[in-house]
Order: structure tokens, then C-alpha cells, then sequence
């Protein structure tokens, strides 16, 4: 499923028209995004959460010259699925 399959379930379901549902889908990302960058916890309940991971420097090769490099240090977002979720995914 990408963002745009998720807008129309959202519409369909919710009876709402798809502007409005791609408003709803738009505003949740940007704020999902916005509190990462303030490295906030997102937890939905049932759902799962998201954290950010500090990753730091290190020290790499080039793989067409196998030359060293230094890899700068990054954050990177990390999600772990809930207990429901999995128990749902799971449920055949």
C-alpha cells in the first residue's frame, strides 16, 4: 500500500472526499516527521512506535578503490510494531 492507496481507503471508509482524506494523511505525516526531528517517541497504541537512533562515525572503504572514508554519523528512524499488530498480522 503507498500514500495514495492509503488516501482512498481513508475516503472509503471514513466517507470523506479524497482532498480532505489526503489533507488528514498529509498533516499526520508532517507531524509524525516534525516530532522525530525533535527526536519526540511517536507510540500509537495497538499500532507501534517510532524512535529515532543515534548512528555514529565510522570508517568505510570505497568499493571501486577501496579507499578509507569516514562515514559521518546519521540519525535514522526506527519503528517497532505493538503487541496487537503483530498479533493481528499474524492471525490467519
Amino acid at each position: 500500500m503507498n500514500k495514495s492507496d492509503l488516501i482512498n481507503v481513508l475516503a472509503d471508509k471514513a466517507k470523506l472526499s479524497k482532498r480532505n482524506s489526503e489533507q488528514f494523511v498529509n498533516l499526520m505525516v508532517d507531524a509524525m516527521i516534525d516530532a522525530m526531528r525533535k527526536e519526540e517517541r511517536i507510540e500509537i497504541r495497538g499500532f507501534g512506535s517510532f524512535v529515532i537512533r543515534h548512528y555514529g562515525q565510522y570508517e568505510g572503504r570505497n568499493p571501486r578503490t577501496g579507499q578509507k572514508i569516514q562515514i559521518d554519523g546519521k540519525r535514522l528512524p526506527f519503528f517497532k510494531a505493538g503487541k496487537d499488530l503483530l498479533q493481528r498480522v499474524n492471525t490467519k
